[in-house]
């Protein structure tokens, strides 16, 4: 990238920045919708997959268990 396109690309942000700052200072709050979180939806394991994800962990540290008994 050249430093003009970049020097172009910064004076663009700093132009949404500034449009922003002015739309935002004008109403005197930022409102409820901008402000919130957005919250997202829980995900839910099913216990088959919970036992898959146990096994292979206790699979992974077996393998360091036994790799740090062969190497005391």
């Amino acid at each position: 990238m050249s430093i003009e396109s970049i020097v172009a690309e910064i004076d663009a942000e700093i132009a949404r920045l500034t449009q922003v700052r002015t739309l935002l200072a004008s109403t005197g709050k930022v409102s409820a919708k901008l402000a919130a979180p957005k919250t997202r939806k829980k995900r839910v394991l099913s216990p088959e997959a919970r036992k898959r994800i146990a096994d292979a962990q206790k699979k992974r540290w077996a393998a360091v268990r036994a790799k740090a008994r062969k190497s005391a």
